[in-house]
């Protein structure tokens, strides 16, 4: 007896089907979600992760920010938590400003003055 060999192909088609039509009721429902939260609803703030912020700075720091091609070490700067915060808020030679989110300056700041 012979398979069809399109049998497969619909039988995705319409896994892929149904997959679409709910993850589009569920975006129904975190859409109502983030219109409570635009309309002054419960806001919840991020928590600092200094592990996760520091993937942003790998890229030219390197891995474990001990300095990478272009930028230098970021342990044991000798920079004071107001000046790194500085830098992270205006830039300085080829460090771009606005790499941290506003709310977490301080948090980093204190973060990287503290690395030895």
């Amino acid at each position: 007896m012979k398979r069809n060999p399109i049998v497969p192909y619909i039988l995705i088609m319409v896994m892929g089907l149904v997959l679409v039509f709910f993850l589009g009721i569920k975006g129904i429902g975190d859409a109502k979600e983030i219109a409570k939260e635009a309309e002054g609803g419960e806001e919840v703030a991020a928590e600092f992760n200094p592990e996760a912020a520091s993937k942003t700075c790998i890229g030219c720091h390197g891995e474990n920010l001990e300095g990478g091609g272009a930028a230098p070490s970021l342990h044991g700067t000798g920079l004071s938590k107001e000046e790194v915060a500085d830098i992270l808020t205006n830039g300085k030679g080829i460090m771009p400003a606005g790499l941290i989110p506003a709310d977490n300056i301080d948090q980093m700041a204190e973060w990287v003055s503290n690395l030895k």
